[in-house]
């Protein structure tokens, strides 16, 4: 489904991803683990196309998508929520769902302005998209809604519906359960698994261990930015350079 070749990161003279490879199947739930400074973020951002690599390649399926743009990596099946969700306050929760609908289309700036038949089928395609989305994530009753009326986790699931609505083939989470109680992330956890179910690939950045261990299927542990270990969350569990450099005794709890 994704492949990550090499991919390196330097900001000046320091490294912070180094030579991080690993391929994640279609269907399968990968996460990526590692304490903070790791360097799993900015391994997100050059795999979505908000950083470029120093070097190293991604692929989606054979298409090399490393140094496109993120509009153009989206475009190509590839979706992904950021750590500090970012959303349009001033504005409903339909809303937002159908601004991100718009990339699938072809409209242009006179279709908008003169509301052409074109602009008005859209806006039916979009709203239909969009509301079937937030049902899926659990915010149908929610659509009318301004974004600052939402509770962190709605907030956290209108995120991932936004990423859901462009119909991508994997999408990425970025600490999708970050800043919620044990019942929050549970339901999180749930929707996770729902998306697996529709046959959307997930790969998520976790700090949770108990919520990962029982949902990825894999798991990759970067430490100092560099891949110390790939596997099963059992062999994760087992394998002595993750637990003497990050999980310790919180494997078990």
């Amino acid at each position: 489904m994704l492949s990550v070749k090499s991919l390196t990161k330097q900001f000046g003279g320091l490294t912070a991803v180094r030579d991080v490879s690993f391929d994640i199947r279609p269907g399968e739930v990968f996460a990526v683990i590692g304490p903070n400074g790791a360097g799993k973020s900015t391994l997100f951002n050059m795999m979505t196309g908000t950083l470029k690599p120093t070097w190293g390649k991604v692929f989606i399926g054979e298409d090399e998508i490393s140094g496109r743009r993120p509009y153009q990596i989206v475009a190509r099946g590839v979706a992904r929520i950021f750590q500090t969700t970012s959303l349009f306050d001033q504005l409903r929760v339909i809303d937002n769902m159908m601004i991100a609908y718009k990339w699938r289309t072809g409209l242009g700036f006179w279709n908008t302005l003169l509301h052409t038949p074109g602009w008005k089928k859209y806006q039916a395609e979009a709203f239909m998209n969009a509301m079937e989305t937030l049902a899926f994530v659990g915010l149908a009753e929610k659509s009318e809604q301004l974004i600052p009326t939402l509770s962190q986790e709605e907030q956290k699931r209108l995120a991932i519906g936004i990423a859901l609505v462009s119909k991508p083939k994997i999408v990425l989470l970025d600490e999708p359960t970050g800043g919620l109680i044990q019942e929050e992330t549970d339901r999180i956890t749930r929707l996770i698994e729902k998306i697996r179910e529709q046959g959307i690939t997930v790969c998520l950045i976790e700090h949770k261990m108990q919520m990962i261990m029982g949902l990825a299927n894999r798991i990759a542990v970067l430490n100092y930015g560099e891949k110390i270990a790939e596997g099963t969350p059992d062999e994760i569990k087992n394998n002595q350079a993750v637990i003497e450099a990050y999980l310790g005794g919180e494997i078990h709890a």
